[in-house]
C-alpha cells in the first residue's frame, strides 16, 4: 500500500516533451533581439524558471527591456510550434492510466497552454478538473503556493502528496511546502537533482512501483 494519497505532477518536462520546444521558441526570438544565446544548452539555462525570470536574463543579455509584446507574441509563436511538434513524455500515458491515487498537475505555465498541450498529446482527460496554474495565484517556483492549492483543492495535507518533478526550482518549491518529491532526471543536464529530491528516476517506467 502506497504511503501517499496523492500525486501532485509538473507538467513540462514531466507529462510534455516541451521544453525544448519552448526554449528554442524562446531563443529565437531573443537572438533576433541581439542576445546571441547558443541553442545548444539554453534549455538548462532556462529550465524551470518563470517567464518573467527569463524576461529578465534575456533583458540583461541584450542590455535593454524586451519590447511590450514578446510575451503575447512568444505565446503565438511557441503555441503553433506546439501544435505541429508537441509529444508526450515517453511512458507517462501507461503511468496515467495504471495510477490508482488521485492525481493532477502543478505547473508554472497559463492553464490555456496547458490544456493546449494536454489536448495534444491526449492527456487532457485525465487532467479535465485538476489544473492548477501558478498564473491564477501569481505565485511561482521555487514558491510552494501551487503546490499547496494543489494539495488543498484535493483535499490532502502536503505530506499525504508527492510531487513529481524534473527542474531544480520546482523541487526546491515542493520541499518548502513540505512535500516529498521524486525527481525525474531523464533530462536533468546537470545532474542536479539526485542531492535535492526525496528520490530520483529516469524512466517513467519506475515511477508505478515507486508509489
Amino acid at each position: 500500500m502506497s504511503k501517499y494519497k496523492c500525486v501532485i505532477f509538473d507538467c513540462d518536462g514531466v507529462l510534455i516533451d516541451s521544453e525544448s520546444i519552448a526554449v528554442g521558441t524562446m531563443v529565437d526570438m531573443a537572438n533576433d533581439l541581439g542576445a546571441n544565446i547558443e541553442k545548444e544548452g539554453a534549455v538548462a539555462q532556462f529550465k524551470g524558471k518563470s517567464f518573467g525570470t527569463c524576461i529578465e536574463m534575456i533583458s540583461e543579455r541584450i542590455g535593454a527591456p524586451v519590447p511590450e509584446t514578446f510575451e503575447e507574441d512568444y505565446r503565438v509563436k511557441s503555441f503553433e510550434a506546439f501544435k505541429k511538434d508537441i509529444q508526450p513524455i515517453e511512458g507517462i500515458k501507461e503511468v496515467v492510466e495504471n495510477l490508482k491515487l488521485p492525481f493532477c498537475t502543478a505547473s508554472s505555465g497559463p492553464e490555456n497552454k496547458i490544456r493546449l498541450n494536454l489536448g495534444i498529446t491526449g492527456l487532457l482527460p485525465f487532467f479535465e478538473n485538476n489544473i492548477f496554474s501558478c498564473y491564477t495565484i501569481g505565485k511561482w517556483k521555487p514558491d510552494p503556493a501551487v503546490f499547496l492549492w494543489a494539495a488543498e483543492t484535493m483535499g490532502f495535507k502536503p505530506s499525504e502528496c508527492v510531487v513529481v518533478e524534473d527542474s531544480l526550482s520546482g523541487v526546491h518549491a515542493a520541499k518548502r511546502g513540505g512535500f516529498d518529491v521524486f525527481g525525474f532526471t531523464a533530462h536533468d543536464y546537470h545532474n542536479e537533482l539526485k542531492s535535492e529530491a526525496t528520490k530520483v528516476f529516469r524512466s517513467m517506467s519506475d515511477l508505478l512501483k515507486m508509489l
